[in-house]
């Protein structure tokens, strides 16, 4: 918690960064998505257009305010913010001064505005407004995004549960698996790319998985393991069935072991939260197999789970991860806060 409400030098460099790369990005409104003429002689176009007016329900890490405020503008979007308690008065200064700086270029100060109130009731408000709010973006733990989607009015796009995995197949290098495991996990815990699960291949977990487990002990990472696992390694705490199932966001880590690139797919797709996986393998087969068969929004292969990340995409900052499969998948940057219509014209036709 801590970690996620910090303001530092340079974190507030870092948004101030993310938003000089928004304002870069080439213009997501107005784009000509398709043009064809039909032989009646119509002449059908398909362009770009802002969503609306974007309700975003955030966790307590404030940097957010700022990427949600600079994306939602970029995109021609108005967005109304209901960040965390715990940053409230952060969010409320971050938003000043987006404010300050929409009246210092002539826009208008409302296109981002900040729920002033803590209260609960104030999510539930916005859920059943759907004259005034188009979409509905939520990004929290689970119970926030199942009240979310429960209750609104309003078209939702989710960002859930990160409970990413790490598959270390039998054609990894050791030394690339080692290097991508501990910084999949360790570099920060507390975000939805942390992976939360290493699969081993059984083929190499003899070779592999002690080294594996002795940088993330070495690191303060605490490890659960399955009964294979614990074979190998008897000071592995045993893991449970809920271990697959859980987004510790903290330094613990379930470790099993699978039957090869099949039994690490259907683990994944079993346990997981359909957000981002990744492989380790020198072996071309395997991998295209798990990219093709890996059911989540982000999948990867010899990389960390932590580039899950609109500014690592170059969108310059996000939104969150979508973790469903309408409108939008993966990192919801500027471009993927537009939507489209029909343009449509003609010399006179009618319809016979």
């Amino acid at each position: 918690m801590r970690d996620r409400l910090v303001l530092d030098e340079r974190r507030i460099e870092a948004m101030a960064q993310g938003l000089e790369a928004v304002a870069a990005l080439h213009e997501p409104v107005g784009r000509l998505l398709e043009r064809r003429t039909r032989p009646n002689g119509l002449l059908i176009e398909r362009v770009s257009v802002p969503l609306g007016v974007i309700g975003i329900i955030y966790e307590s890490r404030p940097n957010v305010t700022a990427d949600a405020g600079g994306l939602c503008l970029k995109s021609g979007n108005a967005a109304i913010l209901r960040g965390g308690s715990e940053s409230f008065h952060s969010s409320a200064a971050i938003v000043a001064c987006l404010r300050r700086g929409l009246a210092t270029a002539g826009l208008p100060e409302n296109a981002i505005q900040l729920v002033p109130t803590t209260d609960r009731a104030a999510v539930g408000l916005m859920l059943t407004m759907p004259e005034w709010i188009d979409i509905i973006v939520p990004r929290g733990g689970r119970s926030l995004i199942e009240r979310v989607q429960r209750e609104s009015r309003i078209p939702v796009l989710a960002h859930l549960d990160g409970i990413c995995h790490v598959y270390v197949d039998k054609a990894a290098d050791l030394a690339k698996a080692r290097a991508v495991v501990l910084n999949a996990k360790m570099r920060r815990t507390g975000i939805c790319g942390a992976a939360e699960t290493l699969l081993v291949d059984a083929a190499v977990a003899a070779s592999h998985l002690r080294p594996i487990l002795a940088d993330l002990r070495q690191a303060g990472c605490a490890l659960r393991g399955d009964a294979a696992c614990r074979a190998l390694d008897p000071s592995v705490e045993p893991a449970s069935e809920a271990d697959w199932r859980t987004e510790y966001l903290d330094a613990i880590l379930s470790v099993r072991i699978v039957d090869g690139v099949g039994g690490a797919i259907d683990h994944i797709n079993r346990y997981g939260s359909h957000h981002t996986d990744a492989i380790v393998t020198e072996d071309a087969v395997a991998a295209e197999r798990f990219l093709a068969e890996v059911d989540s929004a982000i999948v990867m292969v010899n990389a960390s789970t932590q580039f899950a990340d609109g500014g690592e995409f170059g969108m310059g900052a996000e939104i969150g991860i979508s973790t469903g499969r309408l409108h939008a998948r993966g990192p919801v940057g500027a471009e993927q806060l537009t939507t489209y219509k029909y343009l449509v014209r003609g010399n006179g036709q009618v319809r016979p």
